[in-house]
């Protein structure tokens, strides 16, 4: 196969956090998908296996997946060159031109427990090479066409295990191995049954592994360890990870801004120069306006000498202007005549709207605005 890393052993399991850390790291990434073919004569590609095979590599491979095929027999025969599909029909026609469709009559017995080690820690250590030069891992999935079961608990259970092999001694190196690793990847099997033109029956499995890596952790000096997972997750995600936390606040932000919009202020008005003192309270919406003066009876008003608007509390968002009526009476902020739009800071405002037909009378209000 074509990316060469050295084998890996299995490591420690993973944390919970620390699988659903390597799962966003490989967000968007291509898959690794291995075909592994029977060569045996058991292995019949008729019609139907054909059918499943081209749907497989037409439907449901995707852009961005590399694809490797393996066939096996007694010994496992991997292919040098890895096809990395791009979507076009070319990519179609060479995986499938590269698949062997033509058992090998000379072979007779097929040791699946061998292809299980190779493949499984082929690609296991895949996704190791990756951690550990900083790239983003992948998820992986194999394609198993053949009559041999997948799984055993040992390489006697399978007629056609070779006898030399040494998976036929549930003992040997060999065998420990393969069972760690079924032991530690997460597989997730689906099978297919399909019937040969002999009426033999051989299974199309789907083994689908989720994005991991093999944890290593070392004591250090100091009563600490090093481990390799965890560095890794903070190398890829930390970037990503602000953005959410930064598009979150902005999130929060936006909410609790728009809900602030939502309330009506409370607009209270005295008028200290009134011999009752009287008090007013109106209510100011998000666009909303308040006149001042006028001679309707309209709720939204402020009293005023004289009988004409002589402009208007205006609200845009969570800010406040006071707005004059051109050519219309005056109206003082802070003792200054207001002659165009103003913004209005701070909660508790005066303004003085007198009028000029009534000499030293004052005509102060003032106003707080309850948000």
């Amino acid at each position: 196969m074509s990316e060469t890393c050295s084998n890996v052993t299995t490591g420690q399991p993973l944390k919970p956090w620390q699988q659903s850390g390597l799962e966003l790291v490989a967000l968007l990434q291509g898959r690794d998908v291995v075909l592994a073919i029977d060569l045996t004569e058991s292995v019949d590609f008729n019609a139907e296996g054909r059918i499943r095979l081209s749907q497989i590599v037409q439907d449901s491979l995707e852009k961005g997946d590399t694809v490797y095929l393996v066939s096996f027999a007694s010994i496992v025969y991997p292919q040098d060159k890895a096809i990395v599909f791009q979507g076009r029909k070319e990519d179609i026609q060479e995986i499938l031109d590269a698949i062997p469709l033509q058992p090998d009559l000379k072979l007779r017995n097929t040791d699946i427990q061998k292809g299980e080690l190779y493949i499984y820690q082929y690609l296991a250590g895949l996704n190791q090479c990756r951690l550990e030069a900083g790239r983003k891992i992948k998820p992986q999935s194999v394609v198993w066409i053949t009559d041999a079961p997948l799984g055993t608990n040992s390489g006697a259970d399978w007629i056609e295990t070779p006898a030399d092999s040494p998976f036929r001694d549930d003992n040997s190196w060999e065998s420990q191995a393969r069972r760690d690793w079924l032991n530690i990847l997460p597989l997730k099997e689906r099978s297919r049954r399909i019937v040969t033109g002999n009426r033999e029956v051989y299974k199309l499995s789907v083994v689908d592994i989720p994005p991991t890596v093999q944890e290593f952790c070392t004591p250090a000096p100091g009563g600490k360890e090093t481990c390799l997972v965890t560095p890794y997750l903070v190398q890829q995600l930390w970037l990503p990870t602000a953005i959410l936390a930064l598009g979150f606040m902005g999130c929060v932000l936006f909410l609790k801004q728009w809900l602030s919009w939502q309330k009506k202020w409370q607009v209270v008005v005295e008028y200290p120069e009134t011999e009752q003192g009287e008090e007013q309270i109106c209510r100011l919406a998000v666009n909303g306006k308040i006149n001042i003066g006028g001679g309707d009876d309209s709720i939204d008003k402020i009293e005023c000498a004289g009988e004409e608007v002589r402009g208007y509390l205006e609200r845009k968002g969570n800010k406040l202007f006071l707005v004059p009526i051109p050519e219309g009476p005056a109206i003082y902020y802070n003792e200054r005549e207001v002659t165009k739009r103003k913004r209005i800071s701070g909660d508790s405002i005066r303004i003085n709207c007198s009028d000029p037909s009534q000499r030293n009378r004052d005509s102060a209000i003032t106003i707080e605005i309850k948000k």
